[in-house]
């Protein structure tokens, strides 16, 4: 019995001057970063750039679904923004409507 209960405060004694080394600097974490990072995209086009700064939110198994979503549904939309406005141009070109560019 003896034994036991010097093992039990022998352990305690360990723990306690672990947890006052471990505290000894202030005992504080440093602040953790937002949760929700911006995803602020801008107004007009997307660039290259602008989908390599798109950080998204962490959850417990993987990414936020909702912004991730609302990311490819953007560049989605300008990347058929663009198809289309290329095969107009190319339709300009071929019935040739479209005046030429003046040359130097």
């Amino acid at each position: 019995m003896l034994v036991t209960l010097l093992g039990v405060l022998g352990a305690l004694a360990v723990l306690g001057v672990a947890a006052v080394v471990a505290t000894r600097d202030g005992g504080e974490l440093a602040p953790a970063p937002p949760d929700r990072p911006d995803l602020l995209l801008p107004d007009g086009p997307l660039g290259a750039a602008d989908l390599e700064a798109v950080r998204f939110g962490m959850v417990l198994r993987g990414y936020r679904m909702a912004e991730v979503d609302a990311v490819l549904d953007r560049a989605g939309d300008e990347l058929e923004r663009l198809r289309a406005r290329v095969a107009e141009l190319e339709r300009e070109r071929s019935s040739g409507s479209a005046p030429e560019p003046a040359g130097p």
